[in-house]
C-alpha cells in the first residue's frame, strides 16, 4: 500500500524566500524542505565547510607529507563502487600532483571481499609500499591494519562507514562518524572524506613552503576533481546536507562549463548525455552505474584507470567497455528479478507483504548484482531486503537495503549480538548493508533479520509514503519549468520535487508490454506522461504523484511527467 502525504510548507519561510530573490516554485519547494533563507542555498565553495574541522584531516596531512617529502611510496586501497573509483582517483590524482610516488590497489570483490583484509594486505605487500591508505574502505578492518603492521607497513584509513566496536590500530583514521567527531556534515561520502584530506594536504605543503617558487612546483587547484567528487557523492546516495550540496553544485558547474576529467567526460559521451545539461540525475542514474558495472561483474581498476587517464581516446575506449558492461548487467538484473519474483510468488502475496522482512538467495545469482537486486525487492515490497549469492568456501554474499525506519546495519549489528558467529562479516549504513555468512545458516538468518525488523519497525513505517510538494499550477507544465527544477541540486535527504494532482485521461497505451504512455488533461491543460513498470492501468480519471521532466527524443526536447504512484481519485 502507498499513502500521499503532502509536506507541510512554512509560508513565512517561502514568502521570505520569494522576497530574496527565489522563483515562487522553488521558493516552495525549497520551504517544504526547511530552508528558512536564501543563504542556505549558498552553495560557494566558500560556503565548504573548513578541512581543519574534519577529526584527525590535519594528522593525516602530516602523516601523508612526511611521506611525500620523503619520497616513500603511497599505495591507496580503494572500494570497488562508484564511491571508491572516484575516491580513488581523486586521491591519485592529488598526491601525484603534489609530487607523490603513489599507487593503487582496488581487489576483487569475488576473491578479496571488501575492505583491507588480510588477504587485500599480503596483495598490497607486493608493490613493497611504505603507507597503505584507504579510501572508501578501512574502518573495520582490525585484522588487515595488524597485518599491515606486522609487515612494516604504516596505514592511514579514510571512510565514512560506520565504525563498529572496535577501532583497527591505524597510524591515523579520518572519518566524520568516529565517536566524539563533532564535524557538522556526518553524511560526506567516501569521495568527500578524501577530498577533505587533500585540502588539508595542501594546507599543510603550503605550511612546508613545498609550492615556493624556488622548488619549481606547481600547486595544484583541487577544484578540478569535484566533478569527480560530485559523481562519487551523488552515485553512493549520501545524504545531500548543506556541505554536500555544495560539493555537489560545484562539481555540477564544472561539467556544465566543459571544464571535467577525460573519463567523466567519455561516460557521459557513451551514455548519450549532454554534459553542458549534467544534473544530479544524470550522475546518480546514468553515470554512476556505468563506473559500477566494472565492480559489479570484472574489475574495478578499468573504472579507476576511466577516471585517471588524461588520454581523450583512451578514455572513450574505456567507457565504451563500461558501457558494454552496464548494458550486461542490465541482462542478469533480468533475469535475477524475473527468479525473485517466483520465489515472491511462491510464498504467497500475503505472506511477503506480512513479512517485515525479505531475505533471498538462490546459488545461481551474480554476486556484483545482488545489491541492485535488494534494491528492486525494497521498492516492490516496501520492507528490508537482503539478496544472497553463493561465494566460496561454502559462504554466501549478501547485500542489503532499508527503508525508512530502519538501520540496516544497526539491525545487523543486533542479529550478530543475538546469534553470535552467525554473521562472518558485516558492515554498512542506514540504508544499505553487506553480510558474509555460511550458507548453511542461510534460513537462520532469514528468520533472525526478520525479527529485528519486526521489532524495530513501526506500523507506520510499513506503510510506503511518497511526500510530495502539492500540486503543480498548470502554468509550470512547460519545458522553462523542467529545466528550472533540474538545474538544482536534489538528491537523497534533499529530494528531487514531487507533485500531485487529479487527471482526465485522454489516452493511453503500453510500450514494450511494460511501461505506460499517458495523455492527460488538467483544467485545459493537456500533457504527455509516462510510467515505467507500471502495475495496473488507470481508468478514466486518476489521481498521480509525478515528477517533471524533460523529454528528449530526435533531438527535440518537452516536457512530460514522470509518473510514480497512480491511484484513484478523492471523492
Amino acid at each position: 500500500m502507498t499513502r500521499l502525504r503532502q509536506r507541510a510548507v512554512s509560508s513565512r519561510s517561502q514568502w521570505q524566500l520569494e522576497q530574496q530573490g527565489l522563483h515562487p516554485l522553488l521558493a516552495r519547494i525549497y520551504a517544504g524542505r526547511g530552508i528558512r533563507a536564501s543563504d542556505e542555498l549558498d552553495y560557494d565553495l566558500r560556503s565548504l565547510l573548513p578541512p581543519a574541522g574534519l577529526t584527525n584531516a590535519a594528522e593525516a596531512a602530516l602523516l601523508l607529507a612526511d611521506h611525500i617529502a620523503r619520497q616513500r611510496k603511497i599505495l591507496i586501497v580503494a572500494d570497488y563502487d562508484c564511491d571508491g573509483a572516484t575516491a580513488c582517483a581523486v586521491g591519485v590524482r592529488a598526491l601525484r600532483a603534489f609530487g607523490a610516488r603513489v599507487d593503487y590497489l582496488v581487489p576483487n570483490r569475488f576473491t578479496c571481499g571488501y575492505g583491507l583484509s588480510p588477504d587485500v594486505v599480503e596483495l598490497a605487500a607486493a608493490a613493497a609500499p611504505d603507507l597503505l591508505l584507504t579510501v572508501d574502505n578501512g574502518i573495520a578492518s582490525v585484522a588487515g591494519v595488524a597485518r599491515a603492521r606486522q609487515l612494516g607497513m604504516a596505514t592511514l584509513i579514510t571512510d565514512h562507514h560506520l565504525p563498529g566496536d572496535e577501532l583497527p590500530a591505524a597510524d591515523c583514521i579520518v572519518n566524520p562518524s568516529l565517536a566524539g567527531s563533532d564535524f557538522a556534515s556526518k553524511a560526506l561520502a567516501g569521495v568527500g572524506v578524501i577530498f577533505y584530506v587533500m585540502l588539508a594536504l595542501r594546507a599543510e605543503l603550503r605550511r612546508r613552503g613545498w609550492f615556493a617558487e624556488s622548488g619549481g612546483r606547481n600547486e595544484p587547484n583541487l577544484a578540478a576533481l569535484l566533478d569527480l567528487v560530485a559523481l562519487g557523492t551523488v552515485a553512493d546516495v549520501v545524504s545531500l546536507d548543506h556541505n554536500n550540496r555544495v560539493l555537489v553544485s560545484q562539481g555540477l558547474r564544472r561539467i556544465r562549463e566543459g571544464r571535467l576529467t577525460p573519463g567523466v567526460r567519455a561516460l557521459f559521451r557513451a551514455a548519450g548525455r549532454n554534459p553542458a545539461q549534467a544534473s544530479s540525475v544524470d550522475l546518480g542514474f546514468l553515470i554512476g552505474p556505468r563506473l559500477n558495472a566494472a565492480g559489479r561483474l570484472a574489475d574495478m581498476s578499468l573504472g579507476i584507470e576511466c577516471l585517471l587517464t588524461d588520454d581523450p581516446g583512451r578514455a572513450m575506449n574505456i567507457a565504451q567497455k563500461l558501457d558494454a558492461l552496464n548494458r550486461e548487467r542490465r541482462e542478469i538484473e533480468s533475469v535475477m528479478q524475473e527468479q525473485a519474483a517466483q520465489q515472491l510468488a511462491d510464498w504467497g502475496a500475503e505472506m511477503a507483504s506480512d513479512a517485515a522482512a525479505v531475505s533471498l538467495f538462490d546459488p545461481a545469482w551474480h554476486q556484483g548484482v545482488v545489491g541492485i537486486l535488494a534494491a528492486r525487492v525494497k521498492e516492490r515490497l516496501h520492507r528490508p531486503a537482503f539478496a544472497f549469492a553463493r561465494a566460496s568456501g561454502g559462504e554466501i554474499r549478501g547485500s542489503g537495503r532499508s527503508i525508512p525506519g530502519l538501520h540496516l546495519r544497526d539491525a545487523l549489528d543486533l542479529v550478530s549480538k543475538r546469534s553470535p558467529g552467525l554473521l562472518l562479516r558485516f558492515g554498512g549504513h542506514a540504508m544499505a548493508a553487506g553480510v558474509s555468512l555460511r550458507e548453511s545458516d542461510f534460513a537462520l538468518f532469514s528468520e533472525s533479520f526478520a525479527r529485528v525488523a519486526d521489532e524495530l519497525l513501526a506500523p507506520a513505517d510499513r506503510t510506503r509514503t511518497l511526500e510530495t510538494d502539492g500540486g503543480l499550477e498548470t502554468a509550470y507544465f512547460s519545458l522553462a519549468t523542467a529545466r528550472l527544477l533540474a538545474a538544482e541540486v536534489w538528491g537523497q535527504g534533499f529530494p528531487a520535487p514531487l507533485f500531485e494532482d487529479e487527471f482526465l485521461v485522454e489516452s493511453q497505451r503500453i510500450l514494450k508490454d511494460k511501461h505506460l504512455r499517458l495523455r492527460l488533461r488538467k483544467g485545459t491543460q493537456i500533457v504527455d506522461a509516462i510510467q515505467f513498470n507500471f502495475a495496473q492501468a488507470p481508468g478514466r480519471h486518476m489521481r498521480a504523484a509525478y515528477r517533471l521532466a524533460i523529454n528528449e527524443y530526435n533531438g527535440v526536447e518537452t516536457a512530460q511527467l514522470m509518473i510514480e504512484h497512480i491511484e484513484k481519485p478523492a471523492t
